[in-house]
């Protein structure tokens, strides 16, 4: 028999309900200029779909299952989906094709919603040649964790190469992915925001913060929509994970041998990962000068503005003080190591079901 998911209070079901009547509200605005009426919405007991749009009573329903056991950006995703079902339907009277037929595809993709039935690419799929480049730098990210620091320095030199002359050539991937970073439980901190901006610089992907929404306590939170290729994307969520050690580590040890203060963790912290920023920089000057020059992907940024149409970006500043000038030095000594493990972290589930 299949494990019954965990049972929600009355209150936090009725807070549910409207939290998907608000998220369908502002998607509404967002991807579908309003064109949409609200629906009945409702929680489903299927135990074979996730999300399901019933045009003759309005409903729009969601998996009970999937409110309470996966993490909130799914549920978006598949509300999205549904909505996009709902948009062709209601306000393009298109009823004469398929579920997902050519107008559900376009209304989707115009959108940066995934128009498949199994949801958000599966970070496990792709290329035979993605995967032996994803892996060849993983190699590379192996000797970089060596005792020996030119060998350390010129590994990390050359994954770094090959990343880019990857993201340069002919190697390009037709689709984008997208992944989440960041526990919405806790809050988002000035040392992860320094990473997610490490990230965009010198890792190929886009990123931005998003709301996000912890069902089973009726809290609200943040975290991180990493977009990108597949290999990117995998990429990019060991070094926030790596990074986001690295300066916990490097903090315990400076304050242990310098007696500083609680006070200088984050300014610290921040200082290590604004120079490994640095260090990267420097990298990326050096081979810009063999002519690998990177000018960035507009299919990438299409995607990632289909997604979010209204990008507010703010400018934050940091403390400088003895701790962030010392984080700064430590941090241009870091290596970036390989992911524990033999290959890419495997992503989230396969998602929608209609």
């Amino acid at each position: 028999m299949p494990t019954l998911p965990p049972q929600l209070t009355a209150v936090l079901e009725a807070e549910l309900i409207r939290r998907l009547a608000r998220e369908f509200s502002w998607r509404n605005e967002l991807h579908f200029a309003k064109k949409l009426r609200a629906p009945l919405i409702a929680l489903s007991d299927s135990e074979s779909r996730l999300g399901a749009w019933h045009r003759a009573s309005r409903r729009l329903e969601i998996s009970r299952r999937l409110v309470v056991t996966r993490p909130w950006t799914e549920v978006v995703e598949v509300l999205k989906h549904e909505m996009a079902h709902q948009f062709v339907h209601e306000a393009l009277g298109v009823l004469d094709e398929s579920a997902h037929g050519p107008t559900f595809a376009r209304v989707c993709r115009e959108r940066g919603i995934d128009a498949r039935a199994a949801g958000l690419v599966d970070a496990t799929a792709g290329t035979d040649e993605t995967s032996r480049i994803l892996d060849r730098v993983q190699k590379l990210l192996a000797l970089a964790g060596s005792s020996e620091q030119h060998e350390a320095e010129a590994a990390m030199r050359k994954a770094h190469e090959l990343m880019l002359r990857h993201n340069l050539g002919a190697l390009r991937e037709t689709g984008y992915e997208v992944r989440h970073l960041g526990d919405p439980s806790r809050r988002r901190t000035a040392v992860e925001r320094e990473i997610v901006s490490l990230l965009t610089t010198y890792f190929f992907v886009e990123v931005i913060e998003i709301p996000s929404y912890v069902v089973t306590s009726g809290r609200e939170g943040v975290v991180f929509e990493v977009c990108g290729t597949r290999a990117n994307v995998a990429l990019a969520e060991h070094v926030f994970a790596f990074l986001t050690a690295t300066a916990e580590r490097l903090w315990q040890e400076a304050r242990r041998g310098r007696r500083l203060a609680g006070r200088e963790r984050i300014p610290f912290q921040s200082g290590v990962i604004r120079g490994f920023g640095e260090k990267l920089g420097s990298e990326r000057e050096v081979l810009r000068g063999t002519g690998l020059v990177w000018v960035g992907d507009a299919a990438l940024e299409r995607f990632y503005r289909a997604r979010h149409p209204r990008i507010h970006r703010t400018t934050r500043y940091q403390r400088l003080s003895e701790g962030h000038a010392l984080g700064r030095q430590a941090g241009r000594e870091v290596i970036l190591h390989r992911p524990v493990g033999s290959g890419p972290s495997s992503g989230g589930p396969r998602l929608l079901g209609s």
